[in-house]
């Protein structure tokens, strides 16, 4: 992984402060769990730490638990957070960057509507400068920089995991619209269908959210089907049907895990088709809890479901999986932490 331009000064050296190399701190704050790195003036990680997501946490709750998964991150690096320029935070839900605050967020903890100031509280505790930003936007300016997306001016990132989220880079720049620009899970694929952790019907993220199939897998468990979803969870002593959990359902062929993802690979070829019909981009990234895991067969198949959908056949984008894999977000914080000190 080469060191971007934008990370390199006017002559080409690393970025020193008194003799050391100055290091960034990125955080991606998901459903399941909180991935926090620290990175050199390359975009290489050079410490890495995941911490569960508190599952009842509120939102200081969940802060406090993304300041120990940065201030671990920062030992693996020979480093403490207060020794980091900045820390960046890719987050779900709705992003005021201005103001610091994080709102409408319905995957995380208990959840919560109205803003929080997630920037003020955890610079309150790292004692440093604290950027948001949406979670799968950055991961998405992560891999068009350092990874999958490099060979493309333009891509659409479709992050499959508790949620879907979206993000545009449109001939190289980040395309946010009025910030909300790329809710590809919250287009509708069926008028009047499935509720939506968002309160509305239809959207592809009600057919394929992760935590949306975990309901629906509850739903069918509790009605008779047989299933392994749940005795593997409770093998793994985890709160919630994980990736690796759905991984490990899928190859043993449980029949209704099978179905969830079927429907779910169905719904995304819909959606993500319709986003590729308006924006036309050169490639779509897959990236996610579920969509790293289960990897270039999936990414296969979802090309495949989107084929009947495309309007121009002959330069259906292709699906490529995240390069960086699951901290393509945390790597994507960290820049964007870099890009506002």
């Amino acid at each position: 992984m080469g060191a971007p331009r934008a990370l390199e000064t006017g002559d080409g050296r690393s970025r020193r402060a008194h003799g050391r190399v100055r290091a960034w701190g990125g955080i991606d704050l998901g459903g399941t769990k909180i991935e926090a790195v620290v990175i050199g003036p390359d975009g290489r990680p050079i410490g890495h730490a995941r911490h569960p997501t508190p599952v009842e946490g509120e939102p200081d709750d969940v802060v406090r638990e993304m300041y120990g998964a940065l201030e671990e991150a920062s030992r693996a690096a020979g480093l403490t957070s207060r020794m980091l320029v900045g820390v960046g935070v890719g987050a779900p839900g709705a992003v005021d960057r201005k103001a610091g605050t994080l709102a409408r967020v319905s995957n995380v903890g208990k959840g919560w509507v109205e803003p929080y100031p997630m920037a003020s509280d955890l610079a309150d505790l790292a004692h440093r400068p604290v950027v948001l930003g949406n979670d799968v936007q950055v991961a998405v300016a992560a891999e068009y920089r350092l990874g999958a997306g490099r060979p493309y001016r333009s891509v659409l990132g479709v992050w499959w995991g508790t949620g879907i989220g979206g993000g545009l880079i449109l001939d190289g720049v980040p395309w946010i619209g009025r910030g909300a620009a790329g809710e590809v899970g919250h287009m509708v694929v069926k008028p009047d269908g499935a509720r939506c952790g968002c309160g509305r019907r239809g959207c592809l993220e009600a057919y394929a959210g992760r935590a949306n199939m975990e309901r629906e897998a509850r739903k069918a468990a509790n009605a008779g089907e047989k299933t392994e979803l749940f005795e593997l969870m409770r093998k793994k002593d985890r709160p919630r049907l994980t990736s690796s959990i759905w991984m490990k359902a899928l190859k043993d062929e449980d029949a209704l895990a099978t179905r969830l993802i079927d429907r779910a690979i169905r719904m995304m070829g819909v959606g993500i088709a319709s986003a590729i019909n308006l924006t036309d981009v050169g490639a779509v990234i897959l990236g996610g809890g579920l969509g790293t895991r289960l990897g270039p067969t999936y990414a296969k198949r979802l090309f495949h479901a989107m084929h009947p959908h495309v309007f121009a056949v002959e330069r259906q984008p292709p699906v490529c999986v995240a390069a960086l894999g699951e901290l393509s977000g945390a790597i994507g914080a960290a820049l964007l932490s870099e890009f506002f000190q």
